[in-house]
Formats: structure tokens, sequence, C-alpha cells
């Protein structure tokens, strides 16, 4: 590899370091892009075809620090908001200055440094790309600042070569990004670095075309909403999510990922597996390996009683509870409110025990979750989740907890802390 090879590698690596420590959200995001250096002949700047993150090793070596998170940004944007999926109908170009627009967008509103080619207007704040694209003019004179390789108007998929070539080639492209366990996108990433800081190729190697389309869209929207979701959980619960990502997040999930895959994530993710280092047993030997152990997650699951949801909805909500917390060995703790405690709670629940709704749960006064809150901190419960299934219109606590919470929102109304996912 070449010594400015090796340079431009390592302003990258220094600029994702950066993201991730400034702004986790965007940073998470990015690290699901393994690097590639791309010929100059075909990429002049940067490229994704969301599953890498191409780049000019020249156009790279003239930005500062704050323009390389940018593009690293802007990249990963693209795909944590599946433009590869949505064009649809739309005539290429148009759609993907209109997808340009609306990542730079919400990147300024993170006060990023964009380079100078970087598509910028403020009419085009807050707007999805569906929103801006029919704003444009029907062949827009723009330039978009990046390549965008995950999309093509030649129905084969390709600039001229046979399908099956790409199909080849896609399958060699998907064997070196990371998998993420090929679930979705839930885990954490682990990019396959080699000594020199390179990812997912040798040392010196360089992108000669550029790569095919991906074959299966589907698959990558699914795995792209995955990391999304876990993205913002993350970023939320370290307090480096801003208020305008946070609702951007929110509106983008809600109507695209099924409640009960958003709970199912959350719940998993504060499962609590690592390894162990403590001597075994005599009789298993000498050697000192890692095992891997689990404790059990210690849920609190909260019931809106005041009269907007219904009794088979509170049903149909705690029979997926149940069907989770065996999953993730959780033990759950269960309590009801409308603007006081529900006498009789709370109800207790190991991960083997099934549950339902307890005899005599009623309300239909006002909405206060005050008494929920204040009754954990009282017990001092620190649950490692808190569930609340509600409409969210009621009186809030004024200072958030110390740990984290899940709103199950039926309804429009928006909440002061915590994740919502909204029921659909």
């Amino acid at each position: 590899m070449s010594q400015d090879l090796t340079a431009i590698e390592t302003k990258l690596a220094a600029a994702r370091t950066r993201l991730i420590l400034d702004k986790p959200f965007l940073g998470s995001l990015v690290m699901h892009l393994p690097l590639k250096a791309a010929d100059p002949k075909w990429c002049e700047t940067t490229a994704t075809d969301a599953r890498h993150f191409y780049y000019n090793p020249g156009y790279i070596g003239r930005l500062t620090l704050e323009q390389t998170q940018f593009v690293l940004a802007h990249e990963a944007m693209h795909c944590a908001l599946s433009h590869f999926a949505r064009r649809n109908h739309r005539q290429k170009h148009r759609w993907d200055v209109a997808c340009d627009y609306a990542v730079n967008m919400i990147l300024d509103d993170e006060r990023m440094q964009p380079p100078d080619a970087a598509l910028m207007n403020a009419t085009y704040r807050g707007l999805t790309a569906e929103e801006i694209y029919p704003l444009l003019h029907q062949d827009p004179p723009e330039k978009t600042q990046d390549m965008h390789l995950f999309d093509s108007d030649n129905p084969e998929g390709g600039e001229g070569e046979p399908q099956e070539e790409h199909a080849s080639q896609d399958r060699g492209e998907q064997d070196e990004a990371p998998d993420d366990q090929q679930d979705g996108g839930g885990g954490q990433p682990e990019p396959q670095e080699d000594e020199s800081g390179g990812q997912g190729r040798q040392a010196g190697e360089m992108r000669d075309r550029p790569p095919p389309p991906p074959l299966d869209p589907d698959k990558l929207d699914e795995q792209w909403k995955g990391r999304l979701a876990a993205a913002a959980q993350a970023a939320r619960q370290a307090g480096k999510l801003s208020q305008s990502l946070m609702r951007f997040v929110d509106n983008l999930l809600a109507p695209q990922l099924p409640w009960r895959a958003l709970l199912a994530r959350y719940m998993m993710n504060a499962a609590r597996d690592d390894y162990s280092f403590q001597r075994t047993s005599r009789r298993e030997g000498d050697a000192l390996m890692p095992r891997l152990y689990s404790q059990s997650v210690d849920v609190v699951v909260a019931l809106d009683t005041s009269g907007s949801i219904g009794e088979e909805e509170l049903r149909e909500f705690l029979s997926e509870i149940d069907a989770l917390k065996a999953q993730v060995r959780a033990k759950v703790t269960l309590h009801a409110c409308d603007d006081k405690l529900a006498e009789g709670g709370p109800w207790h629940y190991t991960m083997w025990e099934a549950m339902d709704l307890p005899e005599g749960v009623s309300g239909h006064g006002g909405t206060d979750f005050r008494p929920v809150f204040d009754w954990v901190h009282r017990d001092q419960l620190s649950p490692d989740l808190l569930v609340y299934f509600t409409d969210a219109e009621g009186r809030f606590p004024e200072k958030e907890p110390t740990f984290p919470v899940v709103w199950l929102v039926k309804g429009k109304a928006q909440v002061p802390f915590g994740i919502r996912v909204q029921l659909n």
C-alpha cells in the first residue's frame, strides 16, 4: 500500500472515531459501511452501494477532517434512509438530487461542515426525498456530490455487463461486508480490518470499476432499518441524540417497523450477555477460558388503564411481552395506572410464568404517568428497561429517569423522553 493511501485511511479512521465520540448515532451507522478505495476514473468523490463506502483518495485528501466526517455520514444516511429501496418509478437523476438535499439538510441541522459541492437549500429543510422530488426541475441541473451505486436505470442492473457477471460480483461484495449476524442489523457491527486499517480488502487493493447494484434491496432495507433503530437507541441512552434527529427517527420508523419487532429489539438489547473468566471446576481442567454467561433482565411493564386503550388491546400487548420474556430471560414486574396505581399491584412474573391481564385491573380516570415512576424510585427497582403501554395523553415526570424507557404509543401524542414506538 502506498504511503499516500495509508495516510488517507488514517484520516478516514480519525473522522469515524470523531463521529462515534461526538455523534454516536451517525458514527454507529458509518461503521456499517466498510471503506474501499476506488479508481478515480469512475469515482470522482465518494460513492455507496448500500454495502460499502467507496472513495477517491485524492478527493478525501483535499477535505478537512470535518468535511470528511460529513461525507462519511452522508453515505451512511442514504443507506439508513433506505434511498436505495424507495425510488420506484421516479427518474433516477432527479431522485438522486432529491436524496442529496434530504440528507444534507439533516446533517446541516447537526451543524456538520459540508464539502464545497454539497447540495444545500434551506427550502428543503425537514422534507423527505419524496417531498423534495416534485419541487425539483424535471431534469435538474444540480450535480450530486457523490455516486449512488445502489440503483440503476439499466434493467439488467449494470453498465453493459452481463447480468450473470453482476450476480457473481454482487455475491462477492456481500461476502466481504460485515454480516451483522444477518439478523436485520440489531447487533453491533464488526468491521473486518486488516493490520493497516483497510476494511474488507487486502492492502493496496483498489476498486477499478463500479460495483453492480445489489440484487437483494429488500433484505438490505430490512437490515438498515434495524441498524437505524439500534443506533438511535444507543445514542438516546448516551444522551447524544438531538431533538431534530429524535423526531426524524421516530417518524421514519413508526410506519415501517412493526411495534412487535421494535419491542423485541429493545428488550434484546437490554439483555446482558458477557464473558466470564471465573475459574471453572477442577474437573473441567486447569485452563482458564472465557465462557458466555447470561443474567436475567429486569423489565418493568406499565399499563395505562385510563380508558383510551381497550381491555383486548391490553391483553394482546401482554401476550407479546409474555412471548418475548422467555427469549431474553426477562423477569417482569407489572403494574397498572390511570391517575393512580392500581390496587393489587404490582404483579411479578419469572421468565417461565405465563402472563395475563390481572383480574380487576381497571381505571378509566385521568392519565398521570408520575405514580409509576415514583413507585419505581420509591421501591428502588432499578430496571434494565421500563415499557409503558399508553396513548401518551397525560402528565409526565419533570425529570427523566436514569433507566431506559420505551413508550408504546397508541395515537399521535409525543413523549418528553425515552424511546417512542408507534403502535401500528
